[in-house]
């Protein structure tokens, strides 16, 4: 509870909130808001890579250190009734003696760092699914976690806004929703990347043209061998080439080539039968002529 200048705003038990919720939900849905709730089940918000980096991400910062277990709690209890994340904002509905809506805007990340984060991580990504369920070497992983030089925001990189009328910078409502991005990393990573205004599937492209330029390095920058192509887009390619001049004898439907050889061979053959036949020609036309 809160002291709000005339006394301590009354306690509003977790399955009465939970009702008043579901009300004003169901009505905003009729109304067509798409709403998002966050659902925990269990005890631990995060239990995949990225939603639990997030998580510690935030709980390395002594600035929030205060504020968050009472965070922890509104969202296990399904407060968090609605997260929506944008580009360089979270926009959220949390219900605690009423409903309150709140906005969390975060710096997108700079050219520059971005860039830096590309080619830290060249040549290790290997593929976007890897990426996305966290499934990397270590190296990247500690390059996109880093505290500084990662993508997680600093808290200087993070303004924070609550209707309620808490006096505190970071309300429970305003840390609910944090950890709240945590679980919804766990369903939507990527999410990650829309909200700090960068493409994941760069790091793949980059992956890709570090392949590129490792191969037309060796002396090959005209053209690819099928092999190569093989290993820069990761499919099969049958490089296998079997010209018809080239194809064995003696198998069903094959040709020998024709050489010099032969081909004086089937003259002769042809000139030897056109005068075999030319005495019966001769002799027929005599015949003929008798007549």
């Amino acid at each position: 509870m809160a002291w709000y200048g005339y006394g301590w705003r009354p306690y509003v038990p977790v399955s009465q909130r939970r009702a008043q919720a579901r009300k004003k939900m169901d009505s905003l849905r009729k109304k067509g808001v798409n709403i998002q709730p966050v659902t925990i089940a269990g005890r631990k918000i995060a239990t995949t890579f990225w939603g639990e980096a997030w998580c510690d991400h935030l709980e390395s910062f002594s600035d929030y250190a205060n504020r968050l277990p009472r965070g922890r709690t509104y969202v296990r209890n399904g407060s968090v009734c609605h997260l929506e994340i944008n580009r360089g904002e979270v926009l959220a509905k949390v219900m605690g003696s009423e409903l309150y809506n709140l906005r969390i805007q975060i710096k997108t990340l700079p050219a520059k760092k971005w860039s830096a984060i590309k080619e830290r991580c060249a040549g290790q990504v290997g593929s976007l699914l890897e990426l996305l369920q966290g499934k990397l070497s270590d190296h990247v992983m500690q390059v996109v976690t880093d505290r500084q030089e990662g993508l997680f925001p600093a808290p200087g990189e993070i303004s924070l806004k609550c209707d309620c009328p808490d006096w505190a910078v970071m309300c429970k409502h305003v840390a609910a929703v944090l950890y709240g991005v945590g679980a919804r990393l766990d369903q939507q990573p990527e999410l990650l990347f829309k909200l700090r205004g960068v493409d994941h599937e760069e790091l793949i492209a980059a992956d890709a043209e570090a392949a590129v330029s490792a191969a037309t390095s060796r002396g090959k920058a005209k053209r690819l061998s099928g092999g190569e192509l093989s290993d820069v887009f990761g499919i099969d390619l049958d490089t296998s080439e079997t010209p018809a001049a080239a194809t064995k004898p003696g198998k069903k439907g094959s040709r020998k080539p024709a050489t010099s050889k032969s081909r004086t061979k089937a003259a002769k053959k042809t000139t030897a039968k056109s005068a075999r036949n030319q005495p019966a020609t001769n002799k027929a036309a005599g015949k003929r002529k008798a007549k």
